[in-house]
C-alpha cells in the first residue's frame, strides 16, 4: 500500500517562499507521473505541477511557470515543490499525488491520479 504525506506549509506574506515535501511510503512506489494539486474553498482541485518519477520531465500550469519548481529525490521517495514569489491567489491545501501508469503527456486532471496525500494548508497574507 503507498501512503503520501506531505508537509512544509504554513503563513507566508506575498513574495515570500515555501518548500513543501511529498514523503511516500510502500515498498512497491514506483509511480509514472507525481503531481501537484491545490484547492481553495469553493474551488475544485486545480493541476500545479508534474515530475516524472524516472527521468525528472517537468510541467507546469501557467499561473506558476516560472515562480514553482517541482523535484524529487528517488533515494529519499520524496517530491518537493519549491515555492517563490507566492501570491494571495496561491493560497489553498495543496495536495501530493501520484499516478502509476504510463501516459503520453502529463495528467493535469485530479481522477487520472492514483494516490493521494492528505494535503497541507499553504495561506499568503497580502
Amino acid at each position: 500500500q503507498v501512503q503520501l504525506v506531505e508537509s512544509g506549509g504554513g503563513l507566508v506574506q506575498a513574495g515570500g517562499s515555501l518548500r513543501l515535501s511529498c514523503a511516500a511510503s510502500g515498498r512497491t512506489f514506483n509511480p509514472y507521473t507525481v503531481g501537484w494539486f491545490h484547492q481553495a474553498p469553493g474551488k475544485e482541485r486545480e493541476f500545479v505541477a508534474a515530475i516524472r518519477w524516472s527521468g525528472g520531465i517537468t510541467y507546469y500550469a501557467d499561473s506558476v511557470k516560472g515562480r514553482f519548481t517541482i523535484s524529487r529525490d528517488n533515494a529519499k521517495k520524496t517530491v518537493y515543490l519549491q515555492m517563490n514569489s507566492l501570491k494571495p491567489e496561491d493560497t489553498a491545501v495543496y495536495y501530493c499525488a501520484a499516478r502509476r501508469y504510463y501516459d503520453d503527456g502529463f495528467p493535469t486532471t485530479a481522477s487520472r491520479y492514483d494516490y493521494w496525500g492528505q494535503g497541507t494548508q499553504v495561506t499568503v497574507s497580502s
